[in-house]
């Protein structure tokens, strides 16, 4: 047998989850699958822009958005501890139109609260990308703005827009409950006058953000297209 000249084996990527690498499964009478999970898990092709409607439904559209604000239950840092009181009765974030969602099909509005390390950066990548669009992103703290107290850190991020578009930040260390109602409040100002488009920013300079999250992310180890 002849060997083929210039030809080599494909590389193995060794950062790849193994549950995203081909296998074999049984189906329900016993058959053998085969699988291969980045193929058919995940979408293949890159996001598109959503285009809006007409600017008379376009309009409502906005209005019905703004006043259901459905938010991923997903607490990054120490700003999560602000979240429960605002959901009881003395701050009642519900006759705001915000409800909590457990998972981010659900969702529209993913709160980073506060600091954000790399491992969970991996995280909130997947989860803000499984998000269905129109989606929001509100900030809270100065460390999603500038790094904070950990502006130096090895393992956290300086700046959250430089990973995720952000539509509000809501200052403070951290915010208290009537702040981030406040923020609520300017994200839905922002939906209604159609300039809450953080979601189609992602997908114009996708290329970008993309390779800002590899920098920080050494072990990427899912596919770029999370749909």
């Amino acid at each position: 047998m002849t060997e083929e000249i210039g030809k080599s084996e494909p590389t193995e990527d060794k950062f790849l989850s193994p549950e995203n690498k081909p296998h074999i499964v049984i189906g329900p009478e016993g058959e053998e699958i085969q699988v291969d999970p980045l193929n058919d898990y995940f979408c293949t092709e890159p996001p598109k822009v959503h285009e809006p409607r007409n600017k008379i439904v376009e309009k409502f559209l906005n209005w019905a958005r703004a006043e259901s604000l459905w938010v991923l239950g997903f607490g990054t840092g120490c700003g999560s501890i602000e979240i429960p009181p605002l959901l009881s009765p003395r701050y009642d974030a519900y006759r705001f139109g915000v409800m909590m969602r457990p998972t981010p099909r659900q969702s529209s509005v993913l709160i980073i609260s506060g600091y954000l390390a790399v491992k969970t950066l991996k995280r909130v990548i997947r989860s803000y990308e499984q998000m269905q669009n129109p989606k929001f992103v509100m900030a809270l703290g100065s460390c999603t703005i500038n790094g904070g107290m950990y502006w130096d850190s090895y393992n956290t991020i300086n700046r959250l827009d430089y990973y995720l578009p952000v539509d509000v930040y809501v200052a403070g260390c951290m915010p208290r409950p009537e702040a981030i109602l406040a923020g609520f409040d300017k994200l839905k100002q922002r939906i209604k006058q159609g300039r809450a488009e953080g979601a189609n920013e992602y997908v114009e300079k996708f290329d970008w953000y993309k390779a800002n999250q590899k920098k920080v992310i050494k072990d990427w180890n899912m596919p770029d297209y999370n749909w």
